[in-house]
Order: structure tokens, then C-alpha cells, then sequence
């Protein structure tokens, strides 16, 4: 839209966490941060504060009645005309019937830009981990992320894509559990503390300093895919074909069972279920993920 329409004023509802993420991008003059309330009151609140304007454009991914009950010139809502079945990037370009998938992009202000300056600084290659997820059936165990990464980083291993790389470790408040003992695992030298330090826009301008980012499906995964630096998910129970990385620099692996395979079990409550990622092994992760990282080499070098 922005490359489209380089005159156009975008107003953008969304939740309160990526509230940052639209603050600086070209051509938005307005974020409206959008809190999920009891009966849909949320909703009726947008609804008051965009609908005394005439829009020339609305579009809508969430296929509410707010994009209805609005006066606009044209309307893209997503609907019945979308595949299910195609990834959630594709999904969203075929909201506005595009003929291309746009790139995944992030913008960042000078201010997030510094902080994150100060948090990675210049100097050896960065590896960046997300040992956590907002669901514990597909969080990586603590232990195989540790042994993965002195896999990785350790020079005495042949399998050390980034000897003596540095280590930042991030994670969102309330994953410190999960976070924790795989930073105080790495040699304080090396390592990088990022565990609830920020926003979700910080991170992202973090992730943006680092030369690969491993971890668990989650929205830091898509950041960092967005950031432009190599991402490699793993994932258990989700969706790869929905929710893999999305970009040219981007892989996953997945437990040799999927979803629906993996939740069949008597008894699987999702509130309480354990982690379900233990078949995926570390040799797999670490055999696929030199691969990758040897093809992203090769890309660069070309």
C-alpha cells in the first residue's frame, strides 16, 4: 500500500503488543491499539472512532463488522474467497486479490534503532535463540536448545557454523522459566540477555543485529524472518504448510508426526498438555539446520 499509494494517510487497528511494530512505518499517522474486551466491546470502540471519516480504502483481516458499517470507497475484507489451505502470508496478499506476495517488512525509529545498537553491539557474529512459545506443547525442551547451541558455537565441534559466535537468548515476560537456563548455559562472554527486556519492536531490531535466528513457531520467529536475517523454526504441534517463516532466507523442521497426530492421544487438553516436541531430536535440528545454513551461504555468495 505504501509503494502503491506513496500519497495516502493510513490510519491501523491492531492489538497493544504490535501496537510499535506500525508507529514507523512511512505514511501512517495513526495507530489505534485495540484491547480485546467481554461481548465484542472492543469493536463497538473502533467503530466510534473511524466512523464520522468517508475511508477511500478499508481492509479488513479479521472479517469484522466494523469494515461494514463504515463509509468506504472500496472494501477488502477477508472472506470466502480465501484458501485455507494456503500459508497466512498468501492468505492475506489474496485479502486484496494481489497477484504477489508482498516481502515481510519491518520498519524501526531512530530511538528503538539506538537501543537495540546498545543491547547488540558491533563485534563477533550473533546467534539469536527463542528457547520459548505462548504454548508449552510446542516449546523445544531447554536442554536440547543448550546442547544445540554448543553444537553450534563451540569450536572444538565440527558441527560449529558460528564458533565463538555470541548468544542472545529472547524471550517476552513470563518465559523466563523456559529461557533462563538455556542464557546460563552459554559462557557470560558470550552471552546476550534479552529475556523480558522490551517491546516486541525492540526484539525485532535486535533480532535485526544477529546473522541467525533459531527457535520455537512463534511470533519471534516471524520477527526475525521480517528482520531479514536467516530464521530456522521448529515446529511440533502446528501448522508448517500455515505458519512456517516466510522469506527467501527462511527453513523449519518439523516432528515426524504432525498436529493432528501428535494431539490424538486420550486425555489431550491443549490448557495442560506437556511438550510435544521431544521426537524431534537434536541431531535432526542440527544436520538440517547446517544445510540451511550452508545454502544461504552459497545464496550470498552468488
Amino acid at each position: 500500500m505504501v509503494r502503491t499509494y506513496p500519497d495516502a494517510r493510513i490510519t491501523v487497528a491492531c492489538g497493544p503488543l504490535v501496537e510499535g511494530f506500525f508507529k514507523a512505518v512511512p505514511q501512517v499517522e495513526c495507530v489505534i491499539p485495540l484491547k480485546k474486551e467481554k461481548y465484542a466491546r472492543h469493536w463497538m470502540m473502533l467503530w466510534r472512532q473511524v466512523y464520522k471519516t468517508r475511508w477511500d480504502m478499508v481492509v479488513d483481516l479479521r472479517n469484522s463488522a466494523v469494515s461494514r458499517l463504515i463509509r468506504a470507497s472500496t472494501r477488502h475484507i477477508f472472506g470466502g474467497h480465501i484458501d485455507a489451505s494456503l500459508h497466512k502470508a498468501a492468505q492475506n496478499a489474496a485479502v486484496m486479490r494481489l497477484s504477489e506476495i508482498p516481502a515481510l517488512k519491518l520498519w524501526f525509529d531512530e530511538q528503538t534503532l539506538g537501543a537495540a545498537a546498545l543491547a547488540v553491539p558491533e563485534g563477533t557474529p550473533v546467534l539469536a535463540v527463542g528457547p520459548a512459545a505462548n504454548w508449552q506443547a510446542k516449546t523445544w525442551p531447554a536442554e536440547r536448545f543448550i546442547e544445540l547451541i554448543r553444537r553450534l558455537t563451540d569450536p572444538r565441534e565440527l558441527d560449529a557454523i558460528l564458533p565463538n559466535a555470541r548468544v542472545a537468548v529472547i524471550a517476552a515476560p513470563g518465559e523466563e522459566a523456559q529461557s533462563k537456563p538455556v542464557l546460563e548455559s552459554i559462557p557470560e562472554h558470550r552471552r546476550i540477555d534479552l529475556i523480558a527486556k522490551g517491546s516486541p519492536l525492540f526484539a525485532a531490531a535486535c533480532l535485526a543485529r544477529c546473522d541467525l535466528y533459531v527457535g520455537n513457531d512463534s511470533g519471534l520467529m516471524h520477527s526475525a524472518a521480517a528482520a531479514g536475517i536467516p530464521t530456522f523454526g521448529l515446529f511440533g504441534p502446528s501448522w508448517p504448510h500455515l505458519y512456517r517463516p516466510w522469506g527467501p532466507h527462511t527453513a523449519y523442521i518439523s516432528t515426524p508426526q504432525d498436529f493432528a497426530q501428535l494431539t490424538s492421544y486420550e486425555g489431550y487438553d491443549p490448557k495442560t498438555a506437556p511438550c510435544l516436541m521431544t521426537s524431534l531430536s537434536v541431531g535432526d535440528v542440527t544436520d538440517r539446520l547446517i544445510d540451511f545454513w550452508q545454502a544461504v551461504q552459497s545464496q550470498k555468495a552468488a
